[in-house]
């Protein structure tokens, strides 16, 4: 029997009925509420224009974030708060301080992607409790909206102008209760137009599910699937959903390793993951997709994806991360680079699906660092990025894991010349024998982010790189080699 998806939405509870369960939010807040604030910019997740905050409560705690609502899907929001641009101005007609201070610091000019920088500085708003933003929190805030008017001066401006303004306050507890209410404790099930969207509370649901429909497509975070529909123009049939499921939102650390659950955000995850790696991992979060992305993709579906361009998988593999797949049959558990098997192969078994990803917590033998290289700083997609983890021991190798994106066919280790630098010396000798056997290891292809041999030269001048910031003898500060240093001055 189906359920009517039931949401929070200005002021009330909301509930669709006829909506298709392929039906993104964006077309349901333009097209059947008719609330054309938010705007459709590229239906991608890249523009920022459909920008919206969604509530939510994980562990009894609200969490309010910024997300694309053009690849999201309308059956996510069942049990969440949605929040538009509609929802700034205060009770009495005033504008919200986010919009005030983009009024004065002349911070829109044509106003077509004005509402999602009012959202994302909402987002940020929300989180600073009054305080002022760093730069560099003003600048992962916005790294997922474009303006092609105003040179991003003003707004940013306006960031910082708008905490200076007469504070608004959000009662989180009325929403935290409200939301609560709507909270549902078993399988929710919601039909329309001939497609069936199946949603599990528990991790012995979704295994039933999964089982007895081992060809449904598993949804996660939507920022891959929702370019199926969007782009690709996929009819799917029916979709398990993995956002309501408690067991695969857990992060813990047990046995030298930390575990994340498939159902963790990618900003959760990366933040967990940072506490251990600040340095080797910092950059390649900020520089991974914008933060609404981050914030509704998780790191499960990023590893179950398999994309040899995704920027996670390389650094996984090189640490020698695990998946844990689960099924019918309990849980299996594989080195993540034995996962990939081809071009968007899995190892994965009719019924099973990722639970979590385990990743090694850090060891001080192990000289770790991760590389992205792409056109733009912000929310670009990699032409290469490079991982490379050894174990050195004084100035002599004791293993080398070396592990490379968007060089072949899925994400891969560079046998030929791990083997060659084993019990070698870290010195230039060794280093440029290196270099020239991963011209053994991969046959990058050429496309319109990178010709092979730009590629290859390019993964050749990391693994160089990383010489020069852990060779044995005068090694180098990582700000000496970072093209982005000077960027992260500026933060």
């Amino acid at each position: 029997m189906s359920e009517p998806i039931r949401f929070y939405y200005r002021g009330a509870v909301h509930e669709v009925r006829d909506a298709a369960p392929t039906q993104t939010v964006l077309q349901h807040l333009r097209e059947d509420l008719h609330c054309t604030g938010t705007k459709e910019g590229c239906a991608e997740g890249d523009c920022g224009a459909c920008t919206v905050v969604l509530g939510t409560v994980v562990d009894g705690r609200l969490e309010l974030k910024a997300v694309n609502s053009c690849i999201q899907l309308t059956p996510t929001l069942d049990g969440k708060a949605l929040f538009t641009v509609e929802d700034l101005q205060q009770p009495d007609g005033a504008l919200h301080p986010v919009q005030q201070a983009l009024v004065e610091c002349h911070g829109s000019q044509c106003g077509f992607c004005t509402p999602g920088f009012a959202m994302s500085l909402w987002g940020m708003y929300l989180k600073l409790d009054g305080q002022a933003p760093q730069r560099k929190q003003i600048d992962d805030c916005l790294s997922g909206n474009l303006c092609r008017c105003t040179g991003y001066r003003p707004i940013i401006d306006a960031a910082r102008r708008m905490t200076e303004l007469p504070r608004v306050t959000f009662d989180t507890a009325q929403l935290t209760e409200q939301l609560a209410a709507l909270k549902r404790d078993r399988l929710a099930v919601y039909s329309a137009h001939g497609q069936t969207f199946l949603a599990p509370r528990t991790l012995d649901e979704l295994i039933q599910l999964r089982a007895a429909n081992p060809a449904a497509t598993l949804l996660a975070g939507c920022t891959d699937v929702g370019l199926w529909i969007t782009k690709g123009l996929r009819e799917l049939n029916d979709i398990i959903y993995l956002g309501h499921v408690d067991a695969l939102k857990t992060v813990t650390e047990r046995d030298g390793m930390i575990e994340i659950g498939a159902g963790v955000s990618l900003e959760t995850a990366y933040g967990a993951l940072c506490r251990h790696y600040p340095q080797e991992l910092g950059e390649m979060r900020q520089r991974f997709a914008s933060l609404p992305i981050r914030n509704a993709g998780t790191l499960g579906g990023n590893v179950a994806n398999g994309s040899p361009i995704g920027d996670s998988m390389p650094w996984l593999i090189a640490l020698g991360a695990q998946v844990v797949l689960c099924g019918a049959g309990g849980d299996r558990v594989l080195a993540l680079e034995d996962f990939y098997l081809d071009y968007m192969k899995k190892d994965l078994q009719p019924g099973e699906f990722v639970r979590a990803v385990r990743v090694p917590l850090r060891r001080p033998e192990v000289a770790f660092r991760t590389y992205k290289l792409a056109k733009r700083f912000d929310q670009d997609i990699s032409a290469v990025c490079a991982a490379f983890a050894f174990t050195l021991d004084g100035d002599t190798i004791g293993s080398a894991r070396i592990a490379f994106g968007g060089m072949a066919a899925t994400p891969k280790r560079a046998r030929t010349a791990e083997a060659l630098l084993a019990g070698r010396r870290w010195d230039e000798p060794a280093l440029k024998e290196a270099m020239a056997a991963l011209a053994l290891d991969y046959a990058p292809l050429s496309d319109m982010r990178a010709s092979s041999g730009y590629r290859l030269r390019s993964a050749q001048n990391l693994l160089r790189r990383f010489w020069l910031e852990t060779r044995p003898d005068a090694p180098l500060a990582a700000s000496a080699v970072n093209a982005f240093a000077c960027v992260k001055e500026l933060s």
